[in-house]
This record gives C-alpha cells, sequence and structure tokens, in this order.
C-alpha cells in the first residue's frame, strides 16, 4: 500500500521526468484506478484545514456547488456516485443545497468514503448516503450546530441553569448579570431553530437513504441516530472524534474499508496525494472526479 512517505516519492520521480503538474498526475493515475476498479463515479471534496487552520473559504459553503456542478458535467450518473470527503464541515444552509443536488442527480445511489475525518456538516453529508465506507483510522463528529463557536445545545443549557440559579436564590442574579447581558436577544430561539434544523435534515436523509429499507421503522431509526449525532450533553465538545464502531452501535450503516483491499490501497493513496499536494501549495480546496475536471481554491 503506496504510504505518504511513497507517494511523495512517486510525485518526485514524475518532476524528474519533467512532467509539468507531477502532484496532478499521480493524483489522477489513483483516481482513474478507482473508478476503473468500482465502476462508478468518483467525487473528491478535499479541504485543506488541517495544514491551513483558520483559513474562511476550508468550509463547506455556498461556492462548492460551482465545484459539484464541474464534477457532474459530462460523467455517466447512472453509475452512482463514490463521494470522498476530507473537510471540517460548514454551513448548513450550502450543505442542505449540496446534499438535494447530489441525491436528485444520482437518484440517492451514492457512497460516502471517510479516508480520515468529516466533521459537523461533512458528517452530515455522509448520512445522506446510502452507507459510509470508513477505515479504522476514520472519524466522523457530532452534528450539534455551533454559534460564534459556541455548541447552541450549551448556551441553551447554560441560560436554563441560570434561570434555575435565580430562582432558586435571587442573590445569584448579579453573578449571572455579565454572562446574561451577552445573550443577544433572539438567541436561545435562534439556538433552538438550529438544533431543530440539523436534526430534522439528517432525520429525513437517513430515513429516505441508509434506512430506506426499514419501512415504518425508518422514520423512528432515524430519529435516534440524528439524536445521538447531535447530543452535545454525551459529546461534550463538537471536535469529539467518532470511530466507526461507535458510529455502528448508534445505528448507521458503516462499511470497513479494508474488506476490499485494492478499494483500501487506492482510497488511501488518493487521499495521501491530496494531503501532499495541500501541505506544498496554497490551496484550500479541491472538488474533482474521477477524470480529472477539478476546481481548485488557491489563496
Amino acid at each position: 500500500m503506496p504510504n505518504f512517505n511513497k507517494i511523495q516519492l512517486e510525485i518526485a520521480t514524475q518532476t524528474v521526468t519533467e512532467n509539468p503538474h507531477p502532484s496532478d498526475s499521480v493524483r489522477r493515475k489513483y483516481l482513474g484506478e478507482l473508478h476503473q476498479h468500482t465502476q462508478r463515479n468518483v467525487i473528491c471534496y478535499y479541504s485543506g484545514f488541517l495544514s491551513r487552520p483558520g483559513v474562511a473559504n476550508t468550509i463547506i459553503n455556498d461556492s462548492d456547488k460551482n465545484g459539484f456542478m464541474n464534477a457532474i458535467s459530462g460523467i455517466d450518473v447512472s453509475l452512482g456516485l463514490d463521494l470522498i470527503l476530507h473537510t471540517p464541515g460548514g454551513d448548513i444552509a450550502a450543505t442542505e443545497s449540496i446534499v438535494e443536488y447530489i441525491y436528485s442527480i444520482f437518484k440517492g445511489d451514492i457512497r460516502a468514503i471517510i479516508p480520515q475525518i468529516a466533521m459537523s456538516a461533512g458528517t452530515m453529508i455522509s448520512c445522506s448516503c446510502k452507507e459510509i465506507i470508513m477505515g479504522n483510522h476514520s472519524n466522523l463528529g457530532p452534528i450539534d450546530p455551533q454559534l460564534g463557536g459556541m455548541a447552541a445545545q450549551s448556551l441553551i443549557e447554560e441560560f436554563e441553569y441560570a434561570a434555575s440559579q435565580i430562582i432558586q436564590n435571587p442573590a445569584y442574579a448579579h453573578v449571572w448579570r455579565p454572562i446574561m447581558e451577552k445573550y443577544h436577544p433572539t438567541l436561545l430561539t435562534t439556538c433552538k431553530h438550529a438544533i431543530s434544523w440539523s436534526n430534522t435534515m439528517v432525520t429525513e436523509w437517513l430515513a429516505r437513504g441508509m434506512f430506506a429499507g426499514k419501512g415504518d421503522e425508518a422514520k423512528e431509526h432515524a430519529l435516534k441516530v440524528s439524536q445521538a449525532l447531535g447530543d452535545h450533553t454525551n459529546h461534550k465538545t463538537h471536535s469529539r472524534h467518532i470511530t466507526r464502531d461507535e458510529l455502528r452501535r448508534i445505528g448507521l450503516n458503516i462499511l470497513d474499508l479494508e474488506t476490499d483491499k485494492r478499494l483500501q490501497d487506492l482510497v488511501l493513496s488518493i487521499h495521501h496525494c491530496y494531503i501532499h499536494e495541500m501541505s506544498i501549495s496554497p490551496i484550500f480546496k479541491i472538488i474533482e472526479n474521477h477524470a480529472g475536471n477539478a476546481i481548485i481554491g488557491r489563496g
């Protein structure tokens, strides 16, 4: 299996042979081989958030729709889609729009492949697929909405705790006042709407996709899974890395990447190619298909 160092060496060898775009050449070789192996379309959504922390455009946003439109143009959509995801998450509205778009194009025949990590809205996208393929090194994350970097559920819980303390002992009011004064009008309502919105989306996506075969029980099962993924009280932090074993216990349909050794080799080779590219260049995002059609964000 090509590891990160071997991929670097392969790219360096391409440079020696005067290939003008060695990173692209090596990456697209493996993308083409993955397409041949699965006989399915492949689209990679790769963010450079690990090498470029704090860069705004590394998150999922409305501009990404153009990348998916470009990647889908000209391919045979009847082959279905393997969507390789590496993302910290991002805007919920943009995520909803992207999911509905690709779902309508591929009629729900979409598999999510997670070579390393897909957090937050990336987890939501994964839940919209019929199955999720993960390695023992792969993680998804909680889907609890964040407002200004703080968990919406925590804000609600803090307010309710403060209110209960003040009711029990009004003397606590002066302790809580500086904190409560930072809560702008409609904040708690916004928090509740964000939680409801994300849970409802994931529940509906799971019920129509991954759990469609469960018949009348699909919606109930989907609701339990979305609630488990969105439970900030249980996860403690939005950045928690959830393993595939835990995701199975929650109820998601997770397939082991290691089951198909060829698939594993190709997926991880592609992953190392993207990580290498983003570690040595100003690229913050690539959305690319197996034919090499890509929109690349630089800055």
